[in-house]
């Protein structure tokens, strides 16, 4: 799996192609849509056409580039299976790398006949790899007790310096889960942080490189956002300095338990109230955490 993904989060159809084309551009190998992002087909067209393009200076093939798309929410297995199909049809790639159960919303018996679904989409062949998003320590140990014909490779949460969620973490590295980091910028708020300027100005980076990096050196894969070309090449370019152990030590100690999702387009669309609480123990949902 690549080392870092463009993520389209809440961006336009004529901002996916752009950013699209400009982090293929850049030598990113891998971009992060989603159902309920509205983008599928924007990038999987725009990564249709860098292949095809005389950018695409590398001769890469539809094998070395990677997709990844989310279930908008779980139902049952049925409606699952058709969800995915009609994902696999938008994106237009022939199929998906790693699609993802969005969220742990729904209940168990929803959950687990939409992991069901992904297993028989990876054995179709129009899915890589299934994994799942926001799940706690709770929904991860559920699914593995169910005694899954496919385990779950993924799970995508939002991590950075400034919301560790070390107890998912751990628990996913034990278990052989990869853990995807979503908003590894912490969308921005920190970038002022006295110990992120300190460390940026250190390692001669600027402040969304340093986190990006934190990221890397945890064995993180994170998915860094952002519609300006020029960020966009920036973030990716971390191969130039390594964090040193004392300084990774010092990042991890800014935890605050800074949840940045607001889950928008949910309440959009159902008028909740966004909820400001911690999440219980071993969750990842808390303050509605999805990026739905």
């Amino acid at each position: 799996m690549p080392q870092i993904h463009l993520g389209v989060y809440l961006t336009s159809g004529n901002e996916t192609t752009k950013a699209t084309k400009w982090a293929l551009e850049a030598g990113y190998l891998a971009v992060d849509s989603a159902q309920m992002y509205h983008n599928e087909r924007e990038v999987g067209n725009a990564m249709t056409d860098f292949l095809k393009s005389p950018n695409n200076i590398a001769n890469l093939k539809r094998e070395d580039i990677h997709y990844t798309s989310k279930l908008a929410s779980n139902s049952d297995y049925n409606t699952a299976r058709k969800s995915i199909k009609k994902s696999v049809q938008e994106c237009g790639l022939g199929y998906i790398d790693l699609f993802l159960l969005h969220s742990p919303y729904g209940g168990k018996k929803a959950r687990l006949e939409s992991w069901r679904a992904v297993e028989d989409a990876i054995m179709d062949g129009e899915i890589k790899i299934g994994g799942v998003s926001n799940y706690g320590v709770q929904h991860l140990q559920e699914l593995l007790d169910s005694k899954p014909r496919i385990p779950p490779a993924v799970n995508q949460i939002e991590v950075h310096p400034f919301n560790t969620r070390t107890d998912i973490t751990s628990f996913c590295q034990k278990n052989d889960i990869m853990v995807e980091a979503y908003a590894p910028l912490a969308r921005a708020l920190r970038m002022k942080h006295p110990v992120i300027v300190e460390l940026s100005k250190k390692y001669n980076c600027n402040p969304g490189q340093l986190l990006v990096r934190w990221s890397v050196q945890h064995g993180y894969v994170p998915l860094p956002k952002s519609v300006k070309k020029e960020r966009i090449v920036q973030n990716g370019d971390i191969g130039g300095f390594e964090i040193d152990e004392s300084d990774m030590a010092k990042m991890d100690g800014l935890d605050e338990y800074l949840v940045t999702a607001k889950d928008e387009l949910k309440r959009k669309r159902t008028g909740i109230r966004r909820m400001r609480r911690k999440s219980p123990p071993g969750t990842a949902v808390g303050v509605l955490l999805s990026q739905m």
